[in-house]
């Protein structure tokens, strides 16, 4: 039997991971208050059934997944603990492990437990499979809800932050070796 999770800001990004769940047989919400247009498409076209607030969303789900812009994290994160969440609050943004752990002690402080989530890859989709490497408590349960989809969930024997780093490192390598080899040709190029 599928668990209800709120997915609350489904973006490209997390429409791609919600409708990896609607697939696996969950209930996924979303809060359609102030969204655009674009938005509410891919929410319909990912499945996701429309609440009207987020404390609708949080009072009915088990889990909380946050996939927002990074600058945006810790707001998202207080907003749900002062919803009185007390699940599982999933941290699936591109920040900091710092950012990650100060985002576990702002849900913490309300009672729910934090899991770090760090997604590598192209939003998960029908041929295209991505990865999330998750860390913390309750890493194992997270992982299990994406079995047999797109998104591919490795569990780390670690703390939250450590999924964020995990992501930080091969951003760095990608990111580093394009500019690397991007300096070497500049140097053939230069000499001839």
């Amino acid at each position: 039997m599928g668990k209800t999770i709120a997915m609350l800001h489904p973006g490209e990004m997390g429409s791609a991971v919600a409708a990896c769940l609607v697939n696996a047989g969950h209930r996924v919400l979303w809060v359609g208050a102030g969204r655009s247009a674009t938005t509410r498409e891919r929410a319909r076209a990912a499945g996701l059934v429309e609440t009207a607030s987020v404390a609708q969303a949080v009072q009915e789900a088990a889990i909380v997944f946050s996939i927002c812009p990074p600058h945006a994290a810790r707001d998202v994160a207080r907003e749900v603990a002062a919803c009185g969440f007390k699940g599982v609050y999933v941290d699936a943004n591109a920040v900091a492990p710092d950012t990650v752990r100060e985002v576990g002690k702002i849900v913490g402080a309300g009672g729910a437990r934090c899991v770090d989530g760090g997604i590598i890859g192209l939003p998960p989709a029908p041929g295209v499979k991505s990865r999330l490497s998750l860390s913390g408590e309750g890493a194992k349960d997270i992982a299990a809800l994406f079995a047999g989809s797109y998104l591919v969930a490795t569990v780390l024997d670690a703390p939250p932050g450590a999924a964020s780093a995990l992501k930080m490192c091969y951003a760095g390598w990608t990111k580093g070796s394009t500019a690397l080899l991007a300096d070497i040709r500049a140097l053939a190029n230069v000499e001839g």
